[in-house]
């Protein structure tokens, strides 16, 4: 396969999720390798529920082990209903229209458009919706629902990485312990699994969706 890098320089990261657990799932493991490789990077978290309860202080405390080792940060938590996001659409729309015009980010990283779960279906259609010019990768979540695809973009890891990844995941969500899926096991075989299709050298990777990206030569 042909490996790709991202533009030396200065990074803008924007990373969206519909619950307080979803960004780490998805892309935590991504997150943190990118902020070891580079101090350069800008990162911008966005929780769409959870805020004003105990998810919201999960969702803070996550973030900044998650975020470390990011350049600059912010943090936002919002109270969407969890469950009900599609009646919430416009108000959705409007909340990421907002940062849109106070960050421009370089990448997107999103709910898989085909997830299953309403709320995270909401999220990636409001993210291709908002910023239709910027690379968007959509991630992966497991579930009761059997979701999981066939990805394109894979990131490779170390299997230190992957376990601190799995590591943070477990301390920082006690709210979500007693859920039969939330188990560390859960989490490594869907990296070792995205590591084996990939080749990845320590055969650990987390996978997305690029469904569009621009390649200029």
């Amino acid at each position: 396969m042909l490996s790709l890098a991202l533009p030396p320089g200065p990074l803008r990261i924007l990373c969206l999720g519909a619950h307080a657990d979803d960004i780490e799932i998805g892309c935590g493991g991504t997150i943190l390798a990118l902020l070891e490789a580079r101090r350069n990077v800008n990162c911008h978290w966005v929780v769409f529920s959870g805020a004003g309860g105990p998810r919201e202080r999960e969702a803070r405390e996550s973030a900044s082990q998650f975020l470390a080792g990011a350049g600059a940060r912010g943090v936002d938590v919002h109270q969407f209903r969890d469950g009900h996001f599609p009646a919430a659409l416009s108000e959705i729309k409007e909340v990421l229209e907002a940062v849109k015009r106070a960050f421009t980010p370089d990448v997107v990283f999103a709910h898989c458009r085909d997830d299953r779960h309403q709320d995270h279906r909401i999220v990636s259609d409001v993210a291709w919706q908002t910023f239709r010019d910027h690379l968007i990768l959509e991630y992966e979540i497991p579930k009761w629902d059997g979701d999981l695809g066939q990805p394109n973009l894979y990131v490779p890891l170390l299997r230190d990485v992957a376990r601190r990844k799995t590591e943070h995941l477990l301390a920082a969500f006690p709210s979500q312990r007693s859920k039969r899926w939330f188990t560390d096991d859960t989490f490594l075989a869907l990296l070792r699994l995205r590591g084996v299709e990939s080749g990845a050298s320590e055969g650990v990777a987390e996978a997305f969706y690029a469904r569009k990206a621009l390649v200029t030569w």
